[in-house]
């Protein structure tokens, strides 16, 4: 029986009354925001101010990042479970160092690392200059239950490091492993069609084979080497230890382990990676009676209270009139419009565009931390940015731990490129990959048939085969991306194109061997890379505006909601929880386990020719 249909008098009160209760829901909901408002206000004019004398109490939270995933701000307020904690932006690290160096107030800095869930090596060492700046004028004491490769490259800057008796340093070199898929793909019957520019552009070698070519695996094996020996060289000079002794460490610890009864944080002592061996307690007495404080215990404060007293006062007496802007491009580059922790080649495009109209801009730093992706995607935003470079205004790019593929392409013809000695940068090369699943729905017993006006009429099918004509469409396509790249570098870098070859063909290289191969300018981070824009635009006063992609007003209501809450929760210290669930660590290793099938879904090049370097190591 056929459901009668409402009557029309029925069907407009419904709409009228759905009408309203929309507008009761939004007057609800910004009743509650207001609320929300007044009580983070209220917490937030209580903030915590600097002790007369005291310690940077500095805890590096997730992981170390230079822009934080976007997390929909009404979901931060009301599941307030310690995600927005698992990231820490790296310049805040950095300006808290720098700042707390010239604070007479701060006297010490206690560095614990025990929250942080890693970082890239450049990162670290990003943080490492910050620390011997402020170690050359104060003293750091780091503690820790443990310490991770990562958080013991931090600590052993400290002029003393403290480590529970359960304890112990882990140190295991660097590694470069992925899943290859070839055999899975055969046993679905997918057939992966790959087309690309440059023998070492391995991104798409997972779904070739079943095992790391030759040429990649040497490749790989150079760079790792590079960094290690980075890694060993600064922290044996740091703990004035012989040359090799890290190397020999890690190599040896089954054998230093068994000899030492199993006590790892006796181990750690013996080979002078620590100095004090003592439980939370001990540590807690040792900082009081050796810190500032009052009635008995020391003073400190914590990094986020710390920078909203400095930022407050500095932004009292900086040049508003003449900035330097400072943009972030972090994650995979996509075509359109796309939040933050993903760089979109139209919101990018539209911050610069936005810049060179402001005239209070005199210059801008651009902070690159990607490994690439969709090639049109990349062409619109190196278009932008050289939109920006022809009204005067000067373009700095800041590489990060990465800068490869399309984050080298938008970097090529800025005014001056700026890498850290262990960034990953080059990857010059271009690829394409289109999957076809024809003879998976046959052996389901599905099958294409039919007919078209030309041959190239069904090239778009994933269900049928690939063509000749089709297959030589794609090819034709990536050696033409490949060529505009060779020849844009070679115009950005003052080269030719028969140079720029030899180093490319998707080959990465450090910040170093990058230097050497007249891919950038000189050495340095993010501080180094505002001070040479400062210098290209004349300036002696200036203020740095971190410009982002601009939120809508619920937006801005609700994360500033957030931001007096999280502040609250620091204060009651409440705010070094992290998220329930799976942990970090495995969710950042199994993204980097599947990474050449989800790249696949998530990649949106109209064309589908991409600059990616989804095989970056670390």
């Amino acid at each position: 029986m056929t459901e009668k249909k409402p009557g029309l008098f029925r069907r407009v009160f419904r709409i009228i009354g759905n009408i309203f209760t929309a507008i009761r829901n939004v007057f609800s909901f910004l009743i509650f925001a207001v609320f929300i408002l007044v009580i983070g206000g209220m917490f937030a004019d209580n903030l915590q101010s600097i002790p007369e004398k005291g310690a940077l109490y500095l805890a590096p939270q997730g992981f170390l990042v230079d822009q934080k995933t976007y997390i929909d701000p009404f979901n931060k307020i009301l599941f307030q479970d310690g995600q927005e904690n698992s990231e820490t932006l790296v310049r805040d690290v950095v300006e808290a160092l720098d700042s707390a160096r010239n604070d007479d107030r701060i006297t010490h800095l206690v560095l614990d690392t025990g929250y942080m869930a890693g970082g890239s090596l450049s990162k670290l060492e990003e943080i490492g200059s910050a620390l011997k700046r402020f170690g050359a004028e104060k003293t750091i004491i780091a503690i820790g239950d443990n310490f991770t490769q990562s958080q013991y490259f931090l600590a052993a800057h400290a002029d003393e490091i403290m480590l529970n008796p359960l304890g112990g340093v882990m140190i295991t070199g660097f590694g470069s492993y992925r899943s290859y898929f070839k055999e899975a793909l055969d046993k679905m019957k997918i057939r992966v069609n790959i087309f690309r520019a440059g023998q070492y552009k391995s991104a798409v070698e997972p779904l070739m084979g079943n095992s790391m070519s030759p040429q990649v695996r040497e490749e790989t094996r150079l760079l790792l080497e590079d960094l290690w020996q980075f890694y060993g060289t600064e922290v044996e000079g740091l703990r004035f230890l012989e040359s090799g002794a890290i190397n020999e460490y890690a190599n040896n610890f089954h054998l230093t382990l068994v000899a030492n009864g199993g006590d790892s944080a006796a181990l750690a002592k013996e080979a002078g990676l620590v100095d004090v061996i003592a439980t939370r307690t001990e540590i807690k007495e040792y900082l009081n009676a050796t810190i500032p404080g009052s009635e008995g215990q020391f003073d400190s404060i914590d990094m986020d209270s710390y920078l909203s007293n400095t930022r407050l006062s500095a932004s009292q007496y900086s040049d508003k009139d003449n900035q330097i802007a400072v943009v972030v491009a972090s994650g995979t580059i996509m075509d359109g419009q796309q939040p933050e922790g993903s760089i979109g080649g139209d919101t990018l495009a539209e911050i610069f565009s936005e810049l060179r109209e402001d005239e209070s801009v005199k210059a801008v730093v651009l902070r690159i931390d990607s490994g690439g992706g969709s090639a049109f995607a990349s062409e619109i935003i190196r278009d932008s940015i050289n939109a920006t470079r022809k009204k005067g205004i000067p373009v700095v790019v800041s590489m990060s731990s990465v800068a490869a593929s399309g984050g080298y392409w938008i970097a090529a013809e800025t005014d001056r490129v700026l890498a850290m000695s262990t960034t990953i940068t080059g990857s010059i090369g271009v690829w394409g990959v289109i999957p076809t699943i024809g003879q998976s729905l046959a052996k389901l017993g599905i099958y294409s048939d039919g007919v078209g006006t030309t041959d190239i009429s069904s090239m778009m099918q994933i269900d049928r085969p690939l063509s000749k004509q089709t297959k030589a469409i794609f090819q034709a396509g990536v050696d033409n991306i490949y060529t505009r790249f060779i020849d844009l570098v070679a115009k950005g870098r003052d080269s030719t194109s028969d140079k720029v070859h030899e180093i490319a063909q998707g080959r990465v290289w450090t910040g170093n061997q990058a230097l050497a191969n007249g891919l950038i300018d000189e050495l340095g981070d993010l501080k180094d890379a505002i001070e040479v824009a400062a210098e290209l635009a004349d300036l002696d006063d200036y203020q740095i505006n971190y410009r982002r992609k601009q939120m809508s007003p619920v937006e801005a209501l609700l994360t500033e909601i957030n931001g007096n809450i999280t502040a609250s929760l620091h204060r009651l210290g409440l705010g070094s929880t992290f998220k329930a669930g799976i942990p970090q660590s495995i969710q950042h290793y199994a993204k980097k386990m599947f990474g050449p099938l989800m790249m696949i879904d998530n990649l949106n090049d109209p064309r589908g020719l991409y600059l990616y370097c989804d095989d970056c190591p670390l």
